[in-house]
């Protein structure tokens, strides 16, 4: 069994706890998702956590998805709890980076990623709440790879050989760019190997980005990310060898 520490980390009301719920839920670790509007999240139970409707202490939830066995961490996204936060950071072996889709990339969202280069975190990104009018994924995959990185990589078709084909070759190009490796064989072959991708994520030279919404439970391209970190050390305690 493959074991694997990964943080959900986000601006404040971005929908990580959400995310985490929902992903709780769909591993059958609780039966039903709270919410933190609701004061009945399972992460979030504290009595403060709950009467302010925000995360204050970093809590972990184990979850076994396929093969691997992961501790997931959900951490305070609220300013006034960054240390708390920061502290997680050195014994994660991937993060998911919550956005709200909404609102874009956010102030604290640059400190969580210059925190994450910091402690050299391999990070796939969820942007939430694309169930929301006026949301626009293009726009937001520019302004992140604007900000933050150019290597941030929608993947939804990727992962998904005969869908849309059109955008998964754009996918699969934007992608190879990321590095030596993928763009020899991309060249070569034409397609990407999940091997090949899940290294380059753990280099940090790829990093993979999904959109969706948690609380309408659209979050299912999250768990495609044990397609592109399985094969590699992301899922096999890269950065926790003796877990």
């Amino acid at each position: 069994m493959k074991k694997s520490i990964v943080g959900i980390l986000a601006h404040v009301d971005a929908g990580k706890t959400t995310l985490a719920e929902s992903l709780l839920c769909a591993c059958g670790v609780i039966e039903r998702a709270g919410r933190v509007d609701h004061g009945d999240a399972f992460l979030d139970n504290g009595d403060m956590e709950r009467k302010r409707g925000i995360t204050i202490f970093s809590k972990q939830a184990r979850i076994r998805w396929k093969d691997v066995d992961i501790t997931l961490l959900d951490t305070p996204g609220h300013v006034d709890f960054s240390a708390e936060m920061e502290r997680t950071l050195q014994v994660l072996d991937a993060a998911v980076l919550v956005i709200d889709g909404s609102d874009g990339v956010q102030g604290d969202v640059h400190t969580l990623w210059r925190l994450l280069k910091r402690y050299e975190v391999p990070v796939f990104l969820f942007v939430n709440k694309m169930d929301q009018p006026g949301t626009d994924p293009e726009k937001v995959l520019t302004e992140l790879q604007k900000k933050l990185d150019s290597n941030i990589t929608s993947v939804g078709k990727l992962l998904q050989p005969g869908d849309n084909e059109g955008e998964r070759e754009t996918e699969l190009e934007h992608a190879a760019m990321c590095s030596e490796a993928l763009m020899e064989e991309y060249l070569e072959t034409g397609e990407l190997s999940a091997e090949n991708i899940s290294d380059t994520v753990a280099e940090r030279k790829l990093f993979p980005c999904f959109f969706g919404s948690a609380l309408m439970g659209n979050y299912r391209a999250v768990r495609r990310i044990e397609c592109v970190s399985a094969p590699a050390g992301i899922s096999g305690g890269l950065r926790s060898p003796g877990l």
